[in-house]
């Protein structure tokens, strides 16, 4: 049987391959440390909760559409399948049914939540994130906007 030879790992091509994402989540983390260690009643509490809902959207946006498809979506991967049926649809809508599940997740945990808890807005706001991003994707699979390199 002949061996099949295993690349080796390269911190460069790491880096360059996934250098979005590896400061996209830094950041998040970054946001996620000083809201913890801060008190949510002041502007800067206030901010950096905010800024854990933006920046967990544009993590969710690096990677979601690294991994999943939306047909007809610019800012998703486009399908490159021959399934038919249930299974055509599950892959041509992968990034869709993954923003409402976890969209339902994140509206569940705040729909629990203290509405004047410290994780209670950073929730909402995560709620309106996914929402805004569902959209985004959405409206991008048929409308354009002159100009825009995502509408040609």
């Amino acid at each position: 049987m002949p061996r099949t030879r295993r690349r080796r790992f390269s911190l460069k091509e790491f880096w360059r391959e996934h250098s979005l994402s590896v400061v996209a989540i830094s950041i998040l983390a970054l946001w996620f440390g000083l809201y913890c260690i801060s008190d949510p009643k002041t502007h800067w509490g206030a901010f950096f909760g905010n800024a854990i809902a933006d920046w967990s959207g544009t993590v969710v946006i690096v990677l979601a559409t690294k991994f999943f498809i939306e047909r007809g979506s610019k800012e998703s991967k486009q399908p490159k399948d021959d399934r038919t049926g249930f299974a055509k649809f599950v892959t041509e809508h992968s990034l869709t049914i993954f923003l409402i599940a976890t969209g339902l997740m994140w509206t569940a945990l705040f729909v629990r939540s203290q509405t004047d808890s410290k994780w209670g807005q950073v929730a909402g706001n995560i709620v309106s994130e996914w929402v805004q991003t569902f959209g985004i994707i959405y409206l991008t699979k048929g409308l354009v906007e002159r100009g825009s390199a995502e509408s040609k």
